[in-house]
């Protein structure tokens, strides 16, 4: 038995079999951010939940244009097994006769496979529960474009609006209304909703859930809003910039530290603080702002991520912090008047939709970690009030504001330096992830935008 969850096998399968299942997607999402898997009948589902698919070991090493990179230990030969964890089976609203559980990916003695992305978060997760006894709520804020595809292979933005303009929510409507409802059909609750300030761009908000939840719950939103947009015709792109000339789509992570049995003080909170930050949220801060540099290559993993990464494109190409500041790498989030202490959190804006979620994740986690462990308050200097591409070159320089990279192969190469980010992907996690990245930057080069911007822009 492989399985590292208690299963009740026969509630799963009754579950499947009241909802007229025929088949089960074993989801996974790899190093390049694409999210693959395998069925399994229902019939076969008994033996499948304990036992897992089999999948090969080479799948960790492939690229977004599924391109093979030769790494040894992860070639033709070799296999691992998709575990489902039962806790995430959901009916799809949007294919019929169709179930689907988020995987572990082991190895076929039950160990945890050194590759997989879920397993590193959870490493992440079990050293913040240890010291300093954190549990971290969080959710991923994602915007994607709505689109129609064209017989020449180019797409065009559904509508023409203006920013959280009501006619940007009128015409979209009956698709946002259709995925709401797929989404609640899944246990996963809608916050709010707006227009984006793109032509087709929408952003629709999930309520925010503990650190491995919220990265399954971002791999069920983006299958789901993909899917009913399919079926209705449209593409739904989570490209970080679907159309050169227009905004592109980040993916903000929010989160926040909490203690107690039942998770109920937030960490993160300090009514005396101007912000209402603690001591240890600003450590957290300084953490993540010393890692930036290399965390964005988690957070912002691919070639179109660069395209967005600007400065003024409020997409935070600077390393400083702020409160609500959406220029600012972090925003201290305001919190709820009346719910101060619940709703504080932190807001990471460098990153988007074409990152692991496991991997972004729980790279951000061990930057903060480090930063808590250092005491690396971020100070006066990494403020920034207003938008930092405004300050002098020189006045930057002077308060140690640097430019986040504008490219990916550079952001692969502070990755590559950066012994605290290594260390916890672990040797092998990092060198597949770094070896699939360049291959995507060399891949990319040798081709158009036209190619990149349309390649990312129906994979994503």
């Amino acid at each position: 038995m492989l399985s590292p969850y208690a299963i009740d096998s026969s509630a799963v399968i009754a579950r499947v079999q009241e909802a007229g299942v025929r088949q089960v997607r074993f989801l996974y999402c790899d190093n390049g951010g694409i999210i693959r898997g395998k069925a399994c009948g229902r019939q076969a589902l008994a033996v499948r939940l304990s036992g897992g698919i089999g999948l090969p070991v080479a799948m960790q090493a492939m690229n977004s244009l599924d391109q093979l990179q030769v790494l040894e230990g992860l070639g033709l030969v070799g296999e691992v097994r998709l575990v489902p964890d039962p806790r995430t089976l959901r009916i799809l609203p949007y294919a019929p006769h169709t179930a689907a559980m988020l995987c572990d990916i082991l190895e076929l003695d039950g160990r945890p496979w050194e590759l997989c992305p879920r397993t590193f978060l959870r490493r992440q997760l079990e050293k913040a529960y240890q010291a300093p006894g954190l549990t971290f709520i969080a959710a991923f804020e994602p915007e994607w474009s709505l689109a129609r595809r064209g017989p020449d292979g180019s797409y065009s933005a559904i509508d023409d609006s203006l920013g959280f303009s009501s006619v940007g929510m009128t015409t979209p409507a009956t698709v946002i209304d259709e995925i709401i409802a797929a989404l609640e059909a899944q246990n996963i609750k809608v916050e709010q909703y707006h227009s984006e300030m793109g032509h087709g761009q929408q952003e629709l908000s999930i309520l925010a859930a503990t650190a491995l939840e919220a990265a399954d719950n971002q791999l069920i939103y983006r299958e789901t809003v993909r899917s009913v947009a399919w079926n209705q015709g449209l593409i739904a792109s989570f490209a970080p910039k679907p159309f050169s000339e227009q905004p592109g789509n980040g993916c903000h992570v929010h989160l926040s530290g909490w203690v107690g049995d039942r998770g109920d003080i937030n960490l993160f909170y300090d009514p005396q603080d101007r912000y209402n930050l603690s001591e240890m949220g600003y450590y957290f801060i300084g953490g993540i702002l010393a890692h930036l540099p290399a965390l964005v290559a988690l957070t912002c993993p691919t070639v179109n991520s660069y395209r967005r990464l600007k400065p003024q494109s409020w997409a935070a190409a600077y390393s400083c912090y702020g409160p609500d500041n959406r220029e600012a790498a972090v925003r201290i989030a305001s919190p709820l008047h009346g719910k101060e202490s619940v709703s504080l959190n932190l807001e990471i804006k460098a990153s988007d939709n074409t990152s692991n979620p496991y991997l972004a994740l729980g790279g951000i986690i061990a930057a903060g970690l480090d930063g808590i462990q250092k005491k690396m308050h971020p100070g006066e200097n990494l403020l920034a009030l207003v938008d930092p591409a405004i300050l002098s070159e020189a006045e930057r320089e002077a308060r140690g504001i640097v430019r986040l990279p504008d490219n990916l192969a550079t952001a692969l190469d502070n990755l590559e330096k950066d012994k605290v980010l290594l260390e916890a992907l672990g040797p092998r996690l990092a060198q597949a992830y770094l070896a699939v990245k360049r291959s995507e930057v060399a891949a990319f080069a040798a081709e158009s935008q036209f190619f990149e911007i349309n390649q990312h822009f129906y994979k994503y």
